[in-house]
């Protein structure tokens, strides 16, 4: 599902739950809205509290290696940003095309449905002023 901006271009919305920030993939994700989304997410987090980002991909049938690579780009920049990614509802041919190309999605944990990424996200503590990983604001 995309979603227009005032100004018409074309956005895949990122909806908050509390802390997390929550992204349907429906169906074909064109690299100039994988882009965006990518764009998207990053300010998202810099801006709010989130801590956690879980991208739903229940409703996509082909991974490509460059929504693969936009997957694991929009994991390490979530990483850097102190939140953590989670990807969900991967259909078993999109998970045997992604060993098949040889992607591995670094920093991406997954989880089989939305309701089993926030269930894994509540299991991951925020990080302690201690360990040096508080987010700033």
């Amino acid at each position: 599902m995309t979603t227009r901006t005032p100004d018409g271009v074309a956005a895949v919305p990122v909806l908050a739950l509390g802390e997390t920030l929550l992204v349907s993939l429906q169906g074909e994700l064109h690299d100039s809205l994988a882009e965006q989304l990518q764009h998207d997410i990053a300010r998202r987090i810099a801006h709010s509290e989130a801590t956690g980002v879980i991208i739903d991909i229940s409703g996509v049938e082909i991974v490509d290696s460059f929504l693969g690579r936009v997957l694991a780009e929009i994991a390490a920049s979530a990483g850097l940003l102190a939140a953590r990614t989670v990807l969900a509802g991967m259909r078993p041919a999109v998970a045997i095309t992604l060993v098949e190309l040889g992607l591995t999605l670094p920093g991406l944990a997954t989880a089989l449905d939305v309701e089993r990424a926030l269930e894994l996200l509540a299991q991951t503590s925020a990080p302690s002023a201690s360990d040096g990983r508080e987010r700033g604001t």
